[in-house]
């Protein structure tokens, strides 16, 4: 369940494939980005914490939905969350399944603080075409960019650009939205354009290399807050140096 003191964490991949090593890996990696993570425990259906204390066979044995059980920490203060599943929808024209993760972090000074480093293992773990990291509120804004209304297309909120539907998007490598911190692969960089040292400057002086060549782009400083303009304008900076986002630079 989404609370508004996270930040909301997704990264979309290609479908898990026979004997896949990514579950257990992706978890080790969140683990290793955040000090002191243990993702040891699962719940019941009344949300009652169930310890896990084969987690990593289980993960490597378990595909439940195509993807893995979820998992969690023990710790109600800061609740820390992973799971991941197949989608039958595809990101793209081509209809094809994929493979998406999602994490939540508490939206406090330690997970800010690692929130790139979580996003970047999950994104190159999971061998993610392209994900983001965004608090809550913000993330429910950037949402309502795609969500079609009773009247017909989206009509997002605060001035943002509408964005397509996946179905109207040329290739998986193109990412949906922007968010806080960005995962793209090397594929979406070069789907979209990025980086143009000569126009990019700002971005990258808060992006990182991944070790894939992908890269992890980072907006604000802090995170984002849709009701600062300062972030606001940034957020609409990045759409409109990335017209390709949202399939608003195809037909």
């Amino acid at each position: 369940m989404l609370v508004r003191n996270e930040i909301a964490i997704s990264v979309y991949a290609p479908t898990l494939v026979g004997d896949e090593k990514r579950p257990l890996a992706i978890a080790q990696g969140m683990e290793r980005a955040l000090p002191d993570l243990r993702l040891a425990w699962t719940t019941s259906e009344k949300e009652d914490l169930i310890p896990l204390p084969n987690r990593d066979q289980g993960l490597a044995t378990d595909k439940t939905n195509g993807g893995f059980f979820f998992l969690c920490n023990d710790d109600d203060d800061r609740l820390v969350t992973l799971s991941g599943s197949e989608n039958p929808l595809g990101l793209a024209a081509d209809g094809v399944p994929h493979f998406e993760v999602h994490a939540s972090l508490p939206l406090d000074t330690a997970s800010i603080a690692a929130a790139a480093d979580v996003l970047a293992a999950i994104g190159e773990l999971a061998l993610a075409f392209w994900g983001h990291a965004t608090p809550f509120d913000a993330g429910v804004a950037i949402a309502e960019q795609t969500s079609p209304t009773v009247e017909g297309p989206p009509r997002p909120p605060r001035g943002l650009p509408a964005l397509k539907l996946p179905e109207k998007i040329r290739s998986p490598e193109i990412p949906h939205r922007l968010g806080w911190l960005n995962y793209w692969s090397a594929a979406a960089a070069k789907a979209i354009g990025f980086p143009v040292p000569a126009r990019d400057a700002e971005l990258l002086s808060r992006a990182r290399r991944t070790e894939s060549g992908g890269w992890v782009v980072q907006l604000t400083d802090a995170p984002l807050d849709l009701d600062n303009p300062a972030h606001l304008d940034a957020l609409k900076r990045a759409y409109e140096r990335f017209p390709e986002i949202g399939g608003r630079g195809s037909p």
